[in-house]
């Protein structure tokens, strides 16, 4: 019996893919290790979001030849969709964006003729491939892939180029995943896709008609949408959330800027207003929903006041959380191009005056729910104390030990950040 290590590194797609992937080795026989053991396969599922990325993805293929000289090692995914010229000395086989699901005729082949093998395409991915999970092992939360692809062209992403036009998941198999996910014990699952709310656009659904049939699933109690479009949030998307307790009370809405200036520049969809309202609208519907978002600093042109109109917006709008991004240069991409171009020490400086901006978001965010009683679905159980995420994702500590996988009302005492806590 051959044994794998599978490091997965990036978004919540990469997550799932790997996970079918080690699904897919397991039925074959493999034995699934962890990365760090000696292995006679190793499979790097990549990312090229930002040029730490690139970094971390050589970082983990260079360490996987070292620890086994004598290993098949596999890397796949999005740094190698974006450099189809990359090689290193033992490395065995490379996978872009397509084929991962063909993993184990791939380790097959190699097996058999030990030639070193190399998939590249000359196109954007135009079809969607199927991947089926009907179980996380170790996981109270599930993912679905149900989109991939994106057709924004935002002008600093690679991921279009990499990852290809926006195709779906059929409806009918997305329900039946989610359905089955649920009759396994699975009390939440995550929607997830490059470019998810834009679901259905190459299929004659929408986005919101699929949401319509999962919320009905008997038994699902948590849907939560991984990341969406302020543009995607459209009327009939607004209306499963006014009349379905289901969705979770967190979105997780990308802004990237907070001046119309830079979303220009970054050939974002809207402009500050449109996004303002389209939360406003939301936090009609749902008061004390969380609404987290992305923020890139240091984008080409960006001056301090532009900056500063960025940290004024975040708080205007009362974000739950920021996600912040230095600007990375991904060579190909509009935004590589332009001028204005800012230095590596006022990128980072900007990126920790904005995650303090956040830590004080997130308190005051948290602070609200004091003196309440929230449903908490244990995830973790440890020395004594219970952890795990409220519908709108808080995280709370517990005490007393919970059984994994409940979901128990909890009265929160008092916000010990990154947790509030609670019994």
């Amino acid at each position: 019996m051959k044994s794998v290590g599978v490091c997965s590194l990036g978004c919540k797609v990469n997550m799932y893919e790997s996970e079918y992937v080690i699904n897919e080795l397991k039925k074959a026989g493999y034995e699934i290790k962890s990365f760090d053991d000696i292995c006679d396969v190793y499979i790097i599922n990549t990312c090229t979001v930002t040029n730490q990325s690139d970094s971390k993805s050589k970082k983990m293929i260079r360490q996987a030849i070292r620890r086994n000289p004598h290993a098949c090692v596999v890397a796949m995914g999005c740094f190698i969709a974006a450099n189809q010229d990359y090689h290193e000395e033992g490395l065995d086989i490379t996978i872009g964006n397509k084929d991962k699901s063909k993993i184990v005729e791939l380790l097959d082949e190699y097996f058999q003729n030990k030639e070193v093998m190399n998939l590249e395409y000359k196109e954007r991915l135009k079809e969607f491939e199927d991947m089926y999970i009907t179980d996380f092992p170790g996981r109270t939360r599930a993912f679905v892939k149900i989109q991939d692809g994106c057709d924004n062209f935002c002008s600093y992403c690679i991921i279009p180029f990499v990852r290809g036009k926006c195709r779906s998941k059929e409806e009918d198999k997305v329900v039946k995943e989610v359905t089955e996910l649920v009759k396994n014990g699975y009390k939440e699952v995550v929607l997830t896709g490059i470019h998810t709310g834009s679901y259905g656009v190459d299929l004659e659904t929408s986005f919101a008609d699929l949401l319509e049939r999962l919320v009905k699933i008997d038994g699902l109690l948590r849907l939560r949408i991984s990341s969406i479009e302020a543009t995607e949030l459209n009327e009939d998307v607004l209306n499963v959330l006014r009349h379905s307790n289901i969705l979770v009370d967190h979105m997780h809405i990308p802004i990237q800027a907070g001046s119309d200036e830079i979303l220009k520049r970054m050939n974002r969809k809207y402009d500050l207003d449109y996004f303002m309202n389209k939360i406003h609208e939301i936090r009609s519907i749902r008061p004390n929903i969380s609404i987290s978002t992305d923020v890139i600093v240091g984008f080409p042109g960006e001056s301090e006041d532009l900056f500063l109109k960025t940290i004024d917006s975040c708080r205007r709008i009362g974000f739950s959380k920021l996600h912040v991004f230095p600007y990375s240069e991904r060579k190909g991409t509009a935004s590589s191009r332009m001028d204005g171009k800012l230095d590596g020490s006022t990128i980072k400086e900007r990126a920790r005056r904005l995650i303090e901006v956040s830590k004080e978001l997130e308190i005051n965010y948290m602070k609200q729910f004091i003196g309440q009683t929230v449903d908490v679905l244990v995830e973790e159980v440890i020395d004594g104390y219970s952890y795990g995420h409220t519908s709108n994702f808080l995280y709370v500590k517990i005490k007393g030990e919970k059984e994994h996988n409940s979901i128990v009302s909890v009265k929160i005492q008092k916000e010990l950040y990154p947790y509030l806590f609670g019994e």
